[in-house]
């Protein structure tokens, strides 16, 4: 079992293809692949939310409270056996600084906390608070599996701060049926043909030669939200789809 805590602010920006296809080379000159990223390879990420019957995560979060979090299970392969690991995610943000808690767990450890509130055992101090966080969560918050996000993921760190990533996200599948990671990914497209969601991930200030470029480029700060975006979505095809009486979102 492993454990990792992540504290940082992070921006959101929409791209096109030509304007990525303008922007990576720019960025080499200052930041480097990540590690699954060389060679121009992409890594993928395939995640479970969790949410209440009536959807109280997402709601309380797009409505821009001071504090938010979200519960999620995350793997970057499409488990086949009980004994692949996958991460148990609770990502809070506070204020617009996020703080994400995770706990490495088997699949098979991972369902039974979850879903029989079998704990997994551990005798690390770290990580006995991370899954007491995710114990009180979960005893507090009656959620369950309600929305699969798939996507692809190209990132890059700055040569001179390891602290300052980008990550460019693509391919954002989502689904309401089959929530579990081992059934893959397959779904409806989130975020559109030919389009990227940029995440700047930072500790402090944004350098300098990064806004130069965002600006030769036209590249503007926007509000994105993956599992947001995808609930307006289901909110809006049951408006257009609902039984006159139906209780919509």
């Amino acid at each position: 079992m492993a454990i990792k805590s992540f504290k940082r602010y992070e921006k959101k920006f929409i791209l096109g293809k030509e304007q990525y296809n303008k922007l990576i080379p720019k960025l080499l000159e200052y930041m480097t692949p990540d590690k699954y990223c060389k060679s121009g390879k992409n890594y993928n990420i395939y995640n479970i939310y969790y949410d209440t019957e009536h959807n109280d995560v997402i709601r309380h979060s797009i409505s821009k409270p001071f504090y938010k979090e979200k519960l999620r299970l995350r793997s970057y392969k499409i488990p086949s056996n009980p004994s692949d690991k996958v991460f148990l995610e609770l990502k809070k943000k506070i204020n617009g600084i996020v703080n994400k808690r995770r706990v490495l767990l088997t699949l098979e450890e991972a369902y039974k906390f979850l879903e029989l509130g079998e704990r997994p055992c551990s005798n690390d101090y770290i990580n006995t608070q991370v899954l007491n966080e995710i114990e009180y969560y979960l005893n507090n918050n009656p959620v369950k599996p309600t929305v699969y996000i798939g996507y692809t993921r190209n990132a890059f760190f700055a040569k001179d701060d390891p602290d300052f990533r980008l990550t460019f996200d693509s391919n954002i599948i989502s689904r309401r049926n089959n929530l579990s990671l081992e059934f893959g990914n397959s779904g409806d497209d989130i975020l559109g043909e030919d389009k990227y969601l940029m995440e700047v991930k930072i500790l402090g200030s944004i350098p300098v030669w990064f806004t130069r470029i965002l600006s030769e480029l036209s590249i503007y700060n926007t509000h994105f939200s993956k599992y947001g975006n995808e609930y307006m979505s289901y909110c809006l095809n049951k408006q257009n789809n609902h039984v006159r009486g139906e209780k919509v979102c």
